[in-house]
């Protein structure tokens, strides 16, 4: 029976990777269709919605069942975005959250097929405001469409559910469909990528874009200067009391000049015998890669990707180094 049982779900997984791959090749041509299907609608969609947030109006998302699930994460990728965006819920509207519709707003209604009836019976009650209206539905003639004043076609030729009954090509191609539209839309506002953090303080992407390197250097006896003049071992003991790896070598005018490592002393104390009693400047590394105290840690972290360096020296407008950033405070600092 063990045996058996081992063969049984040997051969079973089998059928569910087949059956994966196929419910993917089902949505993967569902969206290359939808995608053939974009024409001059989209464009006038575009439109619509860059001229509501011009004029300081917000876009209204509204959807049932699936494609309100849909239609929550579209609104929040046009939040994110910098396109002001709510959801509507259907039902609820008609008991008082219609409140937060204004003249000047953009309904986004989401219907797969057109004709659901609880967001038919809410269309009445909307167009009583001077909104536009944009539909994402499968059937382009749908009554939902004959409300619409711009109508994109997500028509797909099957689901990927073996009935052709569960909402999966369809609810895709609308996501990927208000996707498109929330790129489109910020492309054309101008929408940047210090807008995107200003919206995002909280993560990784904030803080690399918010913060300014002289907010997560070391400083002070965290970060180890020395005069070029300075033997190498007492250049040791300032990086060991630092308790960094690196050492910003300065010239008698406080200038950078040249930063000495680690490495910098393993590699040269196999061929020189009296290395510790040399000034450091004939061991360091001249002209080292730095960055100012002013720029942003995202330029700091694209560094770390770009060069093999596991610190990077912060200087001020004087090249002076004031600070150190050590690659192994980035995690901590929730930057990597």
């Amino acid at each position: 029976m063990i045996a058996t049982g081992t063969a049984y779900w040997h051969s079973n997984s089998m059928s569910h990777l087949a059956r994966a791959r196929e419910v993917f090749d089902i949505e993967l041509a569902a969206l290359k269709g939808v995608r053939n299907l974009l024409d001059e609608s989209f464009d006038q969609a575009v439109e619509l919605v860059v001229d509501t947030l011009r004029r300081r109006g917000k876009i209204i998302v509204v959807g049932i069942g699936k494609s309100g699930a849909i239609g929550r994460k579209i609104a929040a990728t046009l939040s994110s975005t910098g396109s002001t965006s709510v959801v509507l819920n259907s039902v609820d509207a008609v008991h008082g959250d219609l409140g937060i519709v204004n003249d000047g707003d953009l309904i986004l209604a989401l219907s797969y097929s057109g004709e659901s009836e609880e967001l038919l019976n809410l269309m009445p009650a909307l167009k009583r405001f001077s909104v536009k209206l944009i539909s994402i539905t499968g059937v382009p003639k749908s009554s939902l469409a004959r409300y619409s004043d711009v109508v994109l076609n997500v028509k797909v030729a099957k689901e990927a559910c073996p009935f052709n009954l569960a909402p999966t090509s369809s609810t895709t191609v609308t996501l990927v469909m208000g996707d498109a539209l929330a790129m489109a839309v910020l492309q054309a506002r101008g929408f940047k990528k210090q807008d995107f953090a200003r919206r995002h303080p909280a993560g990784a992407i904030g803080r690399a874009m918010l913060l300014k390197v002289g907010e997560i250097m070391r400083t002070g006896q965290r970060n180890a200067v020395a005069q070029e003049t300075l033997a190498v071992k007492e250049a040791l003991m300032v990086m060991t009391r630092a308790k960094t790896g690196s050492l910003s070598v300065v010239n008698s005018k406080g200038k950078l000049v040249g930063v000495f490592t680690d490495g910098d002393f393993r590699r040269h104390m196999a061929t020189n015998n009296d290395l510790l009693s040399q000034p450091v400047k004939t061991v360091m590394t001249r002209n080292p890669i730095c960055i100012r105290d002013e720029a942003l840690a995202q330029e700091a972290l694209k560094i770390f990707n770009e060069r093999n360096i596991d610190d990077l020296i912060v200087v001020n407008a004087r090249r002076e180094p004031v600070g150190l950033i050590d690659s192994q405070d980035l995690p901590k600092l929730k930057l990597m």
